[in-house]
């Protein structure tokens, strides 16, 4: 086990999460093991954590203690003493029920926490902070002693920023499971992430794939027209990872519309699939182009099953875990959101994959694999270079996404929904002769940067005015035009001050001309913000 603070040596806690209802025959089998773990490292190494449910009485308002009362009475049956307890309930704990739970379920009152609703799940590690809920669990634990205050501030700050969000990005999640919003609970996270670190409020629109194609039309015309304006009325478009045929026309309909209408587009998985095959049928011209997940007959598989698994048997045959792709592809946008790292580890889950056979024709037709594997076979990363923002990942990058670590792919698609794309892509060095050295691009990072012009209370603006010297005069070249603001004079080292209009390279005053140290050449700016 590796500790997730990434120290080295064994971690001094392991977290053990065992869902469901407590009694339920699904459960059995775990909460007997963790009965037995319990009696074998001993009641000093194992603190247990119920969370419940306290309701409210709607009529009267009164919260009941009984469903609480009664699961831990079955816990307690299958050999589980709950140390401590994490009511969930609409309104706060009030203190006489905490007293009747301490008193019927024989936990210490302080050792019973509110759990109530907030309009923001990132309240609730602040919420249990103040209740002392760290004080408890390191008391059951033995690890007072060496147990500090937990540093919360960078969190509540991140959480302050998320609550005074006002301006809005539009996503729209085109999905075959939108009827249960869970179905993309790590997607819909991504994207949160993503946003309140561009500093945008994020709305998701959840719109059925299937409600999208020709047949709702005719079955169904309310439910269709209502699909299609939720997605002509976003600013971007996702399409997740899934299974089944179902609402695979729909999904291309969308990759279709999204590519045509230069709409920022990120497709996940299958969503990666999902272009190919509709790029496949309306650019190469091959109207039965399809996966032979889907139509194992198709003359023209564009998605096929990867060559080293097996067809007949499904149990450990899916391509899993961290995967290492390859950028081929050095001035991609997704290198660029990635840092130009040669390469990077994201997780997959997949049986099929983009056809080899086909990716010369793909390619000639404009379609570009920015990234592969080291076996050079399997295609990670794809993108139309000639679109603002369309990538299909085969990988699942939502997976490695954290409040504060957001993925860059995530990020990109929420900087290019809000039109400013250039505030996240790292700079490209292009070598144009040995006297100059020009600098493409700007850059925010991702886990301390936000969009300019946004939440200006909380963020700093710093501007470095580059530019490429000819080693003679300091002549300056006027770099790519930025989204903030620009440089109106640069000095003959590179540094300027904050200018009213962007994309001016500046003037040099022309005694020395040396470019900006590691990073020549191009207008360039920074924003960080306090929050972090």
């Amino acid at each position: 086990m590796l500790p997730v603070d990434g120290k080295e040596g064994p971690p001094d806690v392991c977290i053990i999460e065992l869902g469901g209802t407590i009694g339920d025959n699904e459960s059995r089998p775990f909460t007997d093991a963790l009965s037995q773990l319990s009696y074998s490292v001993g009641p000093e190494n194992f603190c247990l954590i119920h969370v419940t449910l306290v309701p409210v009485l709607s009529v009267v308002g009164e919260q009941k203690t009984k469903p609480t009362q009664h699961s831990v009475r079955d816990l307690r049956g299958l050999g589980l003493t709950p140390d401590i307890l994490a009511c969930r309930s609409t309104q706060v704990l009030e203190e006489n029920v905490k007293g009747k739970l301490s008193r019927f379920c024989y936990v210490p009152i302080q050792n019973i926490f509110s759990l109530h609703d907030v309009h923001n799940i990132g309240h609730i590690p602040l919420l249990l902070k103040d209740q002392k809920a760290h004080e408890a669990i390191s008391k059951v634990l033995n690890l007072a002693s060496i147990v500090k205050e937990p540093s919360l501030e960078k969190w509540a700050s991140l959480v302050e920023i998320s609550d005074n969000l006002h301006v809005q990005v539009r996503i729209a999640v085109v999905g075959k499971y939108t009827d249960l919003s869970d179905a993309y609970l790590s997607v819909l996270k991504a994207l949160m992430h993503a946003s309140v670190a561009f500093g945008k409020k994020l709305v998701v629109d959840l719109v059925p794939s299937s409600d999208l194609e020709i047949t709702t039309k005719i079955e169904n015309s309310c439910a269709y027209e209502a699909a299609w304006k939720l997605l002509k009325g976003a600013n971007g478009v996702l399409l997740p990872g899934g299974y089944g045929e179902r609402g695979m026309e729909g999904k291309i309909l969308a990759a279709k519309y999204a590519r045509e209408n230069n709409i920022p587009f990120l497709g996940i998985c299958l969503g990666m699939q999902v272009a190919v095959i509709e790029f496949a049928r309306s650019v190469l011209c091959l109207p039965d182009a399809n996966s032979t997940e889907f139509n194992p007959e198709t003359k023209h598989p564009c998605i096929v099953f990867m060559s080293e698994g097996s067809t007949t048997h499904k149990g450990g045959t899916m391509r899993l875990g961290s995967r290492r792709a390859y950028f081929h592809v050095k001035d991609s946008i997704s290198a660029r959101l990635y840092g130009n790292k040669e390469f990077v580890d994201e997780r997959h889950r997949h049986r099929y994959e983009v056809n080899p056979d086909m990716a010369v024709s793909l390619e000639k037709a404009g379609l570009s694999f920015a990234a592969k594997d080291e076996t050079n076979k399997h295609i990670e990363i794809v993108e139309v270079p000639t679109h603002p923002f369309f990538i299909g990942a085969q990988f699942h990058p939502e997976y490695k996404s954290r409040p504060g670590k957001v993925s860059p792919l995530f990020l990109g698609l929420i900087a290019a929904s809000c039109g400013e794309l250039d505030a996240v892509l790292s700079p490209v060095s292009i070598q144009q002769d040995k006297n100059q050295h020009v600098v493409l691009g700007t850059r925010v990072e991702p886990e301390t940067g936000f969009c300019s012009e946004t939440n200006k209370t909380c963020q700093k603006q710093r501007l470095l005015c580059g530019g490429v010297s000819n080693g003679s005069g300091g002549k300056l070249t006027p770099g790519k035009p930025g989204s903030g603001a620009g440089g109106d004079d640069c000095d003959g080292n590179g540094y300027g001050k904050r200018g009213k209009f962007p994309g001016n390279g500046g003037k040099s005053d022309g005694n020395g001309g040396t470019p900006v140290k590691d990073n020549p050449g191009g207008n360039r700016f920074f924003i960080s913000s306090v929050g972090f």
